[in-house]
């Protein structure tokens, strides 16, 4: 059974016992990302994370990236919008290596000057290969739109401008506001004794000074824009959206629901069989539903040809705006519930997805939610409110919309 615990230190550590296996996993999760970044700073939460593996005062960058590979270990991070994450999956026998491991690069790095003005280029590279990525960019030219004077619209890179421009400083004084125990949750899944797991994490984690709390800068002033651009493509690239409910929100599940009907991962989406089985004009179509703790964003992308993107939106919109004014059989919903539910039942398998996502919602809403509960909630959800959040959502005469065009150059003359 999970276990949740608060150390002295005000961190939070969840435990989740494994049975049947010899791998254990275990994630460090700081609320700490793009939105906390100041301005001029974009990018600096990214950075962080890569210089976080370039030495400590014991390590250098080569004994980091040895410590758990030796022994058939994985070690890796991410950054979002409002949260670093720093995970490994280890032989349940060298869990405490990863431990001690994940703790001295969080607590005792020392950002050796040479190996920061080396990363600066590897970033602005990985900059350079987003940009050169249409469908990938025009995610983060999209939340720039939407959230327009507001970190939460800087793009997690950052720009090649901001990245050379850091130094040692602004990391010390990013990882001081930010990487303190009440702003973590260290999460563990393991086949061991849980008192054993607990002494592990109070031994690397619990010594450390509480701290402050950080805080965001509230996102307010939505304002619907259509931008077009062109780039050397071949195909038009598009997206259109509008902000949507945030992690707090009562109907943040019903809206999940609905983005999976309308354009999720199934090939039965409502999007993929209208649009692109029925006619063939994209390969790519699909909706998306992101929730940040004030707000959240809803979007739908495609990728076609120029001669077929009026007819691909014209069909897109007459598909959100069916499912908004029409409600759903009792029936058909079910067939959906069931077909999200074992989405995420499959997404469960995935012990290292298991505790990054214990590790998010300890620490966004101070309790991790069980898949049980969660199936509970789905079945409640009726026709009458996925009719109401479609419709609050998915229409697309209210003129709340923003898009965003990527038109081919090759097709724009």
């Amino acid at each position: 059974m999970t276990k949740i615990i608060t150390l002295p230190n005000h961190l939070r550590f969840i435990f989740t016992p494994l049975a049947h296996t010899e791998v254990a996993h275990c994630a460090l999760m700081v609320k700490a990302g793009t939105r906390h970044e100041k301005a001029g700073k974009e990018g600096i939460a990214h950075f962080i994370e890569h210089m976080l593996f370039k030495g400590t005062n014991k390590r250098k960058s080569f004994h980091i990236l040895n410590r758990l590979e030796v022994v058939g270990g994985e070690l890796n991070a991410f950054t979002s919008k409002e949260e670093t994450c720093f995970h490994a999956s280890i032989p349940a026998a060298f869990l405490e290596r990863a431990l001690e491991l994940i703790s001295d690069l969080t607590f005792n790095s020392i950002f050796p000057v040479k190996e920061l003005e080396k990363e600066k280029e590897v970033v602005c590279d990985e900059i350079r290969t987003y940009q050169d990525n249409p469908g990938e960019q025009i995610f983060d030219d999209f939340e720039s739109m939407l959230y327009k004077n507001n970190p939460l619209g800087n793009p997690i890179l950052g720009t090649e401008q901001s990245v050379h421009n850091f130094n040692r400083k602004d990391l010390f004084q990013f990882i001081s506001n930010n990487y303190f125990p009440s702003n973590m949750v260290l999460s563990i899944a393991a086949p061991a004794d849980e008192n054993k797991v607990m002494e592990l994490a109070k031994k690397y984690f619990g010594a450390r000074k509480k701290n402050h709390t950080n805080k965001l800068v509230p996102f307010r002033g939505y304002k619907p824009e259509q931008i077009k651009l062109v780039r050397h493509n071949s195909q038009c690239h598009y997206m259109m959206g509008k902000p949507a409910p945030s992690l707090h929100d009562k109907n943040r599940l019903t809206m999940a629901l609905v983005n999976n009907i309308l354009g999720g991962p199934g090939m039965n989406s409502k999007l993929n069989l209208g649009i692109r089985e029925k006619y063939g004009y994209t390969y790519t179509i699909e909706s998306g539903f992101n929730s940040y703790s004030d707000t959240g964003t809803f979007h739908v992308y495609l990728a076609t040809d120029k001669k077929y993107l009026e007819k691909s939106i014209s069909l897109t919109e007459a598909v959100m705006n069916k499912f908004a004014s029409v409600k759903i059989s009792s029936n058909i919903l079910h067939q959906y519930k069931q077909q999200f539910k074992g989405q995420l039942a499959l997404a469960r398998e995935n012990k290292a997805n298991v505790v990054i996502s214990n590790a998010k919602g300890l620490l966004n809403f101070n309790k991790v939610t069980e898949l049980e509960e969660i199936y509970n909630r789905i079945d409640k959800i009726t026709p009458e409110e996925i009719l109401k959040v479609a419709g609050d959502y998915l229409n697309t005469q209210s003129g709340k919309y923003s898009s965003l065009l990527y038109e081919s150059e090759a097709n724009s003359k």
